[in-house]
């Protein structure tokens, strides 16, 4: 198995044929924005690749430093799904990056199936490695528990991690509108659109 950086129009092709269909649009950054994140060097648009043929897909946003990589999005293609290639492409990532944070959807939902599905995916990552943090975030809008898998015990320096990937991109006053990470105990999550950029 195999990762192979895509270049854009490979991207603007896997973003429109799989991940607009694996990924409810107030979670899907906007391709724009992957675009954009590209030229300044610091997104990995990743397809993952056995025996030349392609099995999955992985986005990675890369802080400035380049200490880890923010897993934004992992996808196995439809029809070679539950064959355990996403823990395979876990493996693949945490050694090419050495550590990896991320976000899932925290249970919180009104709907009790959509609830046992964010359950089930944040399982899935415990069970390959990560651990879930004392600490969750909302982002434009969107409840999350984050995750890490790496060599670091501080809570407090992978949220440093976690939350420079953000702040490297958006000015404080987007961070303080949009990006609320960490969520503090009790706060309210600012309604939000799905991604909204900035004015450039």
């Amino acid at each position: 198995m195999e990762l192979k950086l895509l270049n854009k129009s490979e991207l603007e092709a896997l973003y429109a044929n799989e991940m607009t269909v694996d990924f409810p649009k107030a979670e899907l950054k906007p391709l724009g924005a992957m675009l954009r994140l590209m030229d300044r060097g610091c997104y990995d648009p990743l397809l993952v690749t056995e025996e030349g043929e392609p099995v999955g897909y992985a986005m990675m946003w890369l802080p400035p430093d380049r200490k880890g990589a923010l897993l934004e999005y992992l996808g196995v293609l439809r029809e070679k799904r539950n064959g355990g290639l996403g823990a395979r492409i876990l493996a693949l990532l945490f050694d090419r990056y050495g550590q990896l944070f991320g976000e899932a959807e925290k249970p919180n939902s009104t709907d009790p199936a959509e609830n046992d599905l964010r359950r089930r995916r944040i399982g899935f990552y415990e069970r390959n490695g990560f651990r879930v943090l004392d600490y969750e975030c909302a982002l434009f809008g969107v409840h999350f528990n984050c995750l890490y898998r790496g060599p670091e015990t501080d809570d407090r320096k992978v949220e440093a991690l976690h939350r420079g990937v953000y702040a490297s991109w958006f000015s404080p006053e987007h961070m303080e509108r949009y990006i609320q990470l960490p969520l503090r105990p009790g706060e309210d999550i600012h309604p939000a659109p799905a991604w909204l950029e900035e004015e450039t």
